[in-house]
């Protein structure tokens, strides 16, 4: 049995090692390298080249290297068998740390004191709030979404959840499907954003639920923080509602472009934050490990855990 890696955007002969070592009776090959497409079970793909998935009539199984899959799904040519997901402790917890650093900067308005700071102006906010009068709501409540939430209520914050079906998390308000979605972004003064991108999801950020969030927040404005995925927002109207007042800052992690233009003018807005895909950025060694893993689980019969409804998108 041989493992293909179709990985674009990352350093191939660093996963290759990493494979070698994990898997060593299997044969990991890369696309550009001459192999027997018919020794292939097994492929680790990351926004793998156009058709290298393609002409492996044994291949049992796709894995993604991260949390989302919509780089696969997209492959109009994208082979039918079974896609696994990581699910892995690590990036869980580096997406968590992204999520509760950027709560924390927006609750301590640390983009004002960073611009006066600029200006050398002394101002001091004697109406700084407790976390605990700051309203947090998280669209995707998945693995990701769950554990961010626990982490922010046990800082403090007021935290809800909305997800596209019913989900009970103990000590978190939980919301649902389009018909709650009014309500859980009215009792929003910091909207996060971790949902999958999906047909359903595209676009999601926008002016109607920009306009939709509380306007009567202990910190002003709303804010919106993306760390999801860049199909999610548009841009255009992110840029409008902080020109309006719609919106009092953003942080995003995610782009409709990526790399972001150098022409964008998300770099020099003074209410965004710019960070360049990397709240989960996670240790290639452990992501290595967890896929690894999977592979041996689907080769003993079994099914790991990561494994993609591919209707539902993720």
């Amino acid at each position: 049995m041989s493992v293909l890696l179709a990985i674009s955007g990352m350093p191939l002969d660093m996963w290759q090692r990493e494979f070698e070592t994990l898997l060593p009776d299997m044969n990991v090959y890369t696309p550009g390298e001459p192999f027997d497409r018919r020794a292939i079970h097994y492929a680790v793909a990351w926004r793998h080249p156009p058709r290298s998935l393609n002409g492996l009539p044994n291949l049992a199984a796709i894995f993604s290297p991260g949390a989302g899959v919509d780089h696969l799904l997209r492959d109009p040519d994208l082979p039918h068998v079974p896609i696994y997901r990581v699910v892995d402790a690590d990036l869980t917890g580096r997406m968590s740390e992204y999520v509760v650093l950027h709560c924390l900067l927006h609750l301590r308005g640390l983009l004002r004191d960073m611009q006066n700071q600029r200006q050398r102006h002394w101002a001091p906010d004697p109406l700084q709030p407790a976390a605990g009068n700051v309203r947090v709501g998280i669209m995707g409540m998945g693995v990701l979404g769950r554990d961010a939430a626990e982490k922010l209520l046990h800082i403090g914050f007021d935290v809800a959840g909305w997800s596209r079906t019913p989900k009970d998390v103990p000590g978190i308000a939980m919301f649902a499907g389009e018909a709650q979605l009014p309500a859980f972004l009215a009792r929003t003064d910091i909207l996060v954003s971790l949902l999958p991108l999906t047909e359903e999801t595209r676009g999601v950020l926008n002016k109607s639920v920009f306009s939709g969030l509380a306007r009567n927040g202990r910190i002003g404005r709303p804010v919106i923080i993306n760390a999801g995925r860049g199909g999610l927002q548009n841009e255009a109207d992110i840029l409008e509602a902080l020109g309006d007042g719609t919106l009092g800052a953003a942080s995003l992690d995610v782009f409709e472009t990526e790399p972001l233009p150098v022409d964008s003018p998300l770099w020099d807005h003074p209410s965004v934050i710019i960070t360049p895909h990397s709240a989960a950025m996670s240790d290639h060694e452990a992501i290595s490990r967890r896929v690894a893993s999977q592979i041996r689980a689907v080769q003993a019969g079994e099914t790991p855990e990561g494994l993609v409804n591919v209707t539902e998108g993720y």
